[in-house]
């Protein structure tokens, strides 16, 4: 829990299931327990959306979110829910802790989750009905049902269902609560060799087009690059044709923890889920779990947030604001990156304001990680990529998903070094506006990015099904800064 320029920087998972999913096993302390040990300080528990978990499970899972506030006063434990979002792909939706937040959000569920009200299905009143689900959350928070609430997309290419439009749509209807997907899903284990785990896609990432997926998404982007999403993972993709429109738009990563892998623990006897909205407690087991790919809270990926405080509000404000970094496997110890013209900086998620023709740096320490990861390991960062990209406005397709002007600008190498590094890249005297974000890697594995050398010339591989370690394959993201110059007096 580091502390620079002002904010602690606070690791947490917003995407974390239990024992009222139907697919879940553990409880609400185990996850907090075991977030808590692997080095995060705020998690969300976003049991699944749907008809159990609307009558029963959200009621039944606060008390326990509430006692684990009270045994673990160092982490901060938000209570959500994985929305299945009408006509699209699955969201984090998560509130402020108060004494309506199980109110608010089984309210939300039974009125706007799409397996409750049989919304699944692409179609132009299942979307408004999404946009109206997002409606609703902004009415509680300006009636002060809730103090605050955020919306993250979560695996946003995996079936292709999460179009282009939509995305910019539901960032556009609300703002203040829509700010960002996954960069990266859960589930990194997936992809070991079947000789020892899953011998699955990692991320599970491996479907296919189907019904409502958008049809003019490439096969490819239905896998995972170096562990990360299509959407991210591609330079000059969609998330860089949102910031190269000046759209706040974050990235984070996750868990999706629901059944860890190694672990010997089972399901309770007797469990009754329809009945009880709930599986019974875990017990011992005889055998590991080598079937499943999931990781512990914490236990590879982390998403960083810079926060002014130790407190709900603060990480929250914290995510809204976009000052976040990613990164998988503790690849890194710290990141302190920012914008720099004379004595005026801008750090992630902000925008600098310079005179037009002013000169413009880029400055960031990074911190290689100092600590053996949970192999036993000191990951090595070998490489710092800075990517930019011209802000060239709102496009006139909503469905555009390339931003042409966008490329790898600069690769540093670090492998090697020790302690705090400081990099350095002049953007030079800018005359336009433009966004930069950072990128960084083992080095272990990569490849040509998807829009060739000239964009991207070493970018993440694809991750081919049961042939990934994901220890052996570890990145870090930086969420965007922007440079606006202007001819007015600042």
């Amino acid at each position: 829990m580091g502390r620079t320029s002002g904010y602690r920087w606070l690791a947490g998972d917003h995407h974390v299931h239990t024992q009222y999913s139907g697919d879940g096993k553990y409880r609400v302390v185990d996850q907090v327990r075991q977030g808590r040990a692997h080095g995060l300080r705020w998690l969300v528990i976003t049991d699944h959306g749907g008809t159990t978990h609307a009558k029963l499970g959200v009621d039944k899972v606060r008390p326990d979110i509430v006692r684990a506030r009270e045994e673990y006063p160092d982490m901060l434990v938000f209570q959500g829910l994985e929305w299945n979002v009408p006509a699209a792909e699955h969201a984090t939706v998560f509130v402020h802790p108060g004494r309506e937040e199980a109110t608010v959000l089984k309210e939300f569920e039974t009125a706007y989750d799409g397996w409750v009200t049989g919304t699944t299905a692409v179609a132009d009143a299942h979307k408004e009905l999404a946009l109206a689900g997002l409606g609703f959350l902004a009415d509680a928070l300006e009636d002060g049902r809730v103090e605050d609430v955020l919306f993250l997309v979560n695996h946003p290419s995996r079936r292709g269902l999460d179009a282009p439009r939509d995305i910019r749509n539901w960032r556009d209807a609300q703002p203040h609560i829509a700010v960002g997907m996954e960069g990266a899903p859960g589930h990194q284990a997936a992809g070991l060799p079947a000789s020892r785990g899953p011998g699955r896609h990692r991320g599970h990432y491996g479907a296919n087009p189907g019904p409502g997926s958008y049809s003019l998404y490439p096969p490819e982007s239905y896998r995972t690059f170096g562990g990360f999403d299509w959407m991210t993972a591609t330079v000059g993709g969609l998330w860089d044709s949102m910031l190269a429109e000046g759209r706040p738009w974050w990235i984070t990563v996750n868990s999706d923890s629901h059944d860890v892998m190694g672990d010997t623990s089972v399901r309770g006897p007797g469990s009754d889920f329809a009945g009880d909205g709930r599986h019974a407690d875990p017990v011992y087991g005889a055998e590991p779990n080598r079937v499943t790919g999931d990781h512990w809270p914490g236990q590879y990926s982390r998403t960083h947030v810079g926060a002014a405080a130790f407190s709900y509000q603060a990480v929250m404000d914290g995510l809204r604001a976009g000052r976040v970094w990613v990164d998988h496997g503790g690849l890194l110890s710290g990141l302190h990156a920012r914008l720099r013209a004379g004595d005026r900086t801008a750090g992630l998620g902000e925008t600098l304001t310079v005179r037009r023709g002013e000169h413009v740096d880029l400055v960031v320490d990074v911190t290689p990680a100092t600590a053996p990861n949970w192999t036993g390991k000191v990951p090595g960062l070998a490489r710092v990529d800075v990517v930019q990209g011209d802000v060239t406005g709102t496009p006139g397709d909503p469905d555009a998903f390339r931003a042409p002007d966008t490329r790898v600008v600069r690769s540093f190498e670090v492998d090697g070094s020790a302690g705090t590094v400081r990099l350095t890249h002049p953007l030079g005297r800018l005359d336009r506006p433009v966004y930069v974000r950072l990128r960084g890697t083992d080095g272990n594995r990569g490849a040509t990015g998807l829009h060739g050398a000239a964009v991207d010339p070493h970018g993440p591989a694809v991750d081919v099904q049961g042939d990934v370690d994901p220890w052996q394959d570890l990145w870090f993201y930086s969420n965007p800064m922007w440079v606006v110059p202007s001819d007015r007096p600042l």
